[in-house]
């Protein structure tokens, strides 16, 4: 354990597929937003190449993992998540199925191949470069929030260089941001298909946007019903807890 772990890590569950994952209070750790984004998208059962952009400590390529047996590349531009991913990874023996990249969003596509992927997944920061958030306590959190390194339209720009033909970018982000999203994404060639608001619980209005969309797809965008986090005496509702613990 002493080898695993590095300074205040900590070794985490991911009950729901029976996985371990590294995480420090001194980086940004993953959120719900991570759970949701990875049950949301659909991907292959057996082939493809699935690759997850700002992937942080690789939650998402572990949570897709419980999925699907195709490959999957994460890609993570700080050193120190890059390296937590890669441990978990060599935890839960995945090696042969996850590949951890350390590099530049804008830069991956060069480097894995132009339309050659099958599925993107990105949790992209949320916050304009200068927006404040209360999750900007440190550089770890700054860039996991902020557009500092990486904007919204960059990370949509490089998942549509990725995928081939009929390959789907599948995005979490703040509800706010819709028009924007759909915008950029026409502009790069991926038609907006799928779409889920979530909510906190019923009665308040919705504070995470899941979308999906297909390169070169026909318009014909689909709007989900309405995801809900909580109940109102403040517990998790059924479909939470069967993604976060596999029960209800």
């Amino acid at each position: 354990m002493e080898t695993l772990l590095q300074g205040d890590e900590r070794l985490d569950y991911l009950l729901a597929e029976s996985l371990r994952i590294i995480q420090s209070p001194s980086v940004f750790s993953f959120s719900l937003d991570a759970v949701l984004l990875s049950r949301f998208v659909n991907v292959p059962h057996h082939k493809g190449h699935i690759v997850d952009l700002c992937s942080g400590n690789g939650v998402i390529p572990l949570f897709l993992s419980a999925r699907t047996k195709a490959k999957i590349t994460g890609v993570e531009l700080q050193e120190r998540l890059y390296d937590m991913a890669t441990r978990s990874i060599s935890y839960n023996n995945l090696q042969q199925q996850i590949t951890m990249l350390h590099d530049d969003v804008k830069e991956v596509p060069a480097k894995i191949g132009i339309e050659t992927c099958d599925v993107v997944t990105c949790n992209p920061p949320y916050f304009l470069a200068h927006e404040q958030s209360e999750k900007n306590k440190n550089e770890h959190y700054t860039i996991a929030r902020h557009e500092v390194h990486l904007t919204l339209d960059e990370a949509i720009f490089s998942a549509s260089r990725l995928l081939k033909q009929g390959g789907k970018a599948a995005f979490v982000h703040r509800p706010g941001r819709l028009v924007d999203i759909i915008e950029a994404m026409r502009k790069y060639k991926l038609e907006p298909k799928r779409v889920q608001f979530v909510y906190p619980k019923a009665g308040k209005e919705a504070n995470i946007l899941l979308i999906e969309a297909i390169k070169y797809g026909k318009p014909d965008l689909k709007i989900l019903p309405p995801l809900y986090i909580y109940t109102d005496d403040g517990k998790y509702t059924d479909c939470v807890k069967e993604m976060l613990y596999d029960q209800q």
